[in-house]
């Protein structure tokens, strides 16, 4: 059964204010247990973890915010938006919710590029993962395929093309992305574009995509925190997403030792707004099985069409379909 889902009014009467180096950051917590941070991606904010919120905090401490420069957060003009920034955010939040436990870490696009900083940071002993999920991301710049509009805002005419982005622009990118019978409704999209366009923040879209070349820079030290094997990872993708879909599943399988993937057919990059009852499901299986994690390299299956993985993650029942 898809989760119900918290209209957009009522999640932000919901959410609360704390001060980060000066800017006023908008966040969501709730529920008991082990905490659970949520990253959301680009462009969009929080909020996309609607469906997943009830049912996640009945079991966890989950806990999110709109990141700098998007939601309903401060959007500062002339900020030099980092996502090394970003991950600083994450632990002043948890820092200022004191939590001293381990996190484990819920991630989506541009939020998958702050949990490999703070898996980074795990293994250098500044920060402390006790797991790690990713949702469609680019992982591995090398085979992430930006969208037009994304190569648009990064080149010298960024800022113009930011300035004339608007609704009908959002609705035209996103039919790109998700899957072919996963699209988003007309009123999901005013609410995706009421939290873009917050703020003016669609002026300063140009600014946070400079996620995309610092992806590049911190490649290799990302990458080796995801080999190392110190932390169970896994990785829920929506095969459908031409940007990093299928084809991030297969260089996420040739590079990290161990791979957990589940790829779901159809779907396309917000796979937890699309199919949100079966990232539920991957997510939970993933979470029974983490105190049996152990690193041993093992290949996948696929049964009808959902790829799962012949893991130590053993799934607690069989998949018999994935279709939405």
């Amino acid at each position: 059964m898809r989760p119900a889902e918290i209209p957009l009014s009522v999640w932000r009467t919901r959410g609360h204010d704390f001060v980060f180096r000066g800017h006023r950051i908008r966040y969501w917590a709730a529920g008991q247990g082990e905490p659970l941070l949520l990253l959301h991606g680009f462009p969009t904010a929080s909020w996309d973890w609607n469906y997943l919120w009830q049912p996640l905090s009945r079991q966890y401490r989950v806990i999110a915010c709109d990141m700098l420069g998007f939601g309903d957060s401060d959007k500062p003009r002339d900020h030099a938006y980092s996502l090394v920034e970003q991950a600083d955010l994450q632990q002043a939040l948890l820092e200022h919710l004191d939590i001293q436990q381990p996190v484990h870490v819920l991630a989506h696009d541009y939020g998958d590029s702050v949990a490999q900083e703070l898996l980074a940071r795990d293994a250098e002993g500044r920060f402390a993962m006790a797991s790690c999920v990713f949702l469609n991301g680019g992982l591995f710049p090398e085979a992430h395929r930006p969208l037009l509009v994304q190569k648009l805002l990064l080149s010298p005419f960024g800022w113009l093309i930011g300035r004339m982005f608007d609704r009908d622009s959002l609705d035209r990118d996103f039919s790109r992305i998700f899957g072919p019978n996963t699209r988003p409704t007309e009123s999901e999209l005013d609410d995706f574009w009421s939290l873009i366009a917050a703020n003016r923040g669609h002026h300063i879209l140009y600014r946070l995509i400079g996620y995309i070349p610092e992806r590049l820079i911190q490649r290799e030290r990302w990458v080796t925190a995801m080999q190392l094997g110190r932390v169970p990872l896994r990785f829920i993708d929506g095969a459908a997403d031409p940007v990093s879909g299928r084809h991030m599943v297969e260089r996420y399988r040739e590079l990290v030792p161990n791979p957990d993937t589940v790829l779901i057919p159809a779907v396309g990059r917000y796979p937890h707004t699309e199919a949100p009852e079966l990232v539920l499901r991957f997510y939970e299986e993933f979470r029974a099985a983490v105190s049996a994690f152990r690193p041993t390299v093992a290949p996948v299956r696929v049964l009808q069409n959902t790829t799962v993985p012949d893991h130590p993650f053993t799934l607690s029942s069989t998949i018999q379909s994935a279709s939405c």
